[in-house]
């Protein structure tokens, strides 16, 4: 919601993001579809943006990967991240990945274009290669994957300037993402300079999530030393903010609307 008001054109469900929000659990894999599913049928239904969905490995081999995707589908995802590690994965700014053979990864890839059932639905392949093999390697394994049906390109954690401009312009013709994480391996540019280098979809991942971990850290040890909120007031949401976000005010409409229907009636 947070993210529509902002005036964004679509929202990133990241996996870093359900594991460490949802369930107080680091980006190590821990997650099961059921899961994610089922927070993807939440943030659907919560927004009118187009939702791209993390689907991790997509939980196993191609077959598997086929219910996955369908069943994000489902839930209202508009793209579908799938990634090249092994199970269990890990967050693509950690060390130590490791990863399945290219030509896996590519069965996977036309497995779960052939079990879409809107062929508007978006398959974004991700490559965590550059940290095991190369960046040379990661090129080559996202050219791979474009042919296997991808639409979309995310070579993971390129490390310098350089790098991001070889991804750029070896990978040009099919819309490519870079990974915005404060702190990790990739340079932090401006959108511009991004879309410079010939990227189109710039993911902050968890920049919100980080942000309001320090806000609520913040506000409770004020609350914490002080024993009161009403001085850190100028610093939250107010009243009415809040209850705009979550649509009080025309859920109330709708049920005094419906109130009134039911006097008449």
């Amino acid at each position: 919601r947070l993210v529509e008001s902002a005036g964004f054109e679509a929202a990133y469900a990241t996996g870093a993001g359900l594991a460490n929000a949802q369930f107080g659990i680091p980006d190590i894999g821990l997650l099961s579809l059921g899961e994610v599913v089922a927070h993807t049928d939440r943030i659907a239904s919560a927004t009118s943006l187009p939702l791209v969905v993390d689907a991790d490995t997509g939980f196993g081999g191609p077959v598997t990967a086929m219910r996955a995707v369908r069943m994000l589908e489902r839930a209202g995802a508009a793209a579908i991240q799938l990634e090249d590690q092994e199970m269990p994965k890990r967050c693509g700014h950690f060390d130590s990945h490791t990863l399945i053979p290219a030509e896996h990864m590519t069965a996977k890839l036309v497995a779960v274009r052939q079990a879409l059932e809107d062929p508007a639905t978006v398959i974004v392949a991700r490559t965590d290669a550059r940290g095991v093999l190369g960046i040379d390697e990661a090129i080559r394994r996202a050219s791979r994957y474009a042919g296997a049906g991808a639409d979309v390109l995310f070579v993971e954690a390129p490390r310098t300037v350089e790098e991001l401009e070889r991804v750029g312009r070896e990978l040009a013709g099919i819309p490519l993402v870079v990974n915005v994480v404060e702190g990790g391996k990739t340079p932090q540019l401006t959108l511009d300079e991004y879309a410079g280098l010939g990227f189109r979809v710039v993911l902050h991942a968890n920049f919100l999530l980080r942000a309001v971990i320090r806000a609520g850290t913040d506000a409770l040890a004020h609350l914490r030393e002080t024993g009161e909120t009403a001085t850190y007031a100028d610093r939250i949401a107010t009243w009415q903010e809040r209850q705009d976000l979550f649509h009080l005010p025309e859920f109330s409409a709708a049920q005094a609307h419906f109130d009134a229907v039911g006097v008449r009636s």
